[in-house]
């Protein structure tokens, strides 16, 4: 399947399954390496980057919690600018080593959103773990990006718990719109 349709929008494949599994386990390895002897807590952005975190804490071996933050910025293909929290952050994460699981960091306005949330609860370490990366949509840089799967262009992609108006999270690939 090298093409498919969403709400009449085409797409075609972008990275393959398999592609996003290798990079996945070798950020796993990464992270049992930087925290060996620690317990961070994972706190995955949701929706997206619920098949993202799963597959990445398969990888994870070092003691690790787990929490979720969802957060909402998008309608359609763009970003609204504007940041919804409707289910918060956990709330005793003063001292401890923090990783913010991202399914895609483009213009980081809903990142910074959390990492001033989370900066607020004085954790020990703060790190930000995302699958994809756009570079050339990121509107300020941010430091806490150390983990990321791939830099992709400025295109809009859909699958892999990435949505299109709420659809296409469960596909296995992840595509671009053409």
């Amino acid at each position: 399947m090298n093409k498919i349709n969403i709400h009449q929008k085409e797409f075609e494949i972008f990275l393959e399954n398999e592609t996003i599994c290798k990079r996945t386990r070798l950020m796993g390895i990464q992270l049992n390496v930087d925290y060996e002897g620690q317990c961070p807590i994972f706190i995955g952005v949701l929706n997206g980057s619920f098949l993202f975190m799963a597959d990445l804490l398969k990888e994870v071996e070092v003691d690790c919690e787990v929490g979720f933050i969802r957060v909402a910025s998008y309608q359609g293909t763009a970003s609204s600018g504007e940041i919804k929290e409707t289910f918060g952050l956990p709330e005793n994460l003063g001292g401890k080593d923090v990783i913010i699981v991202e399914d895609i960091v483009d213009t980081g306005l809903t990142l910074q959103y959390i990492l001033e949330k989370v900066n607020a609860q004085n954790p020990a370490s703060i790190n930000v773990c995302s699958l994809l990366f756009k570079p050339a949509a990121l509107l300020s840089p941010i430091k806490e990006l150390t983990y990321v799967g791939f830099e992709i262009p400025n295109e809009f992609v859909v699958g892999y718990g990435l949505d299109y108006d709420g659809l296409g999270r469960n596909l296995k690939d992840i595509y671009r719109a053409i």
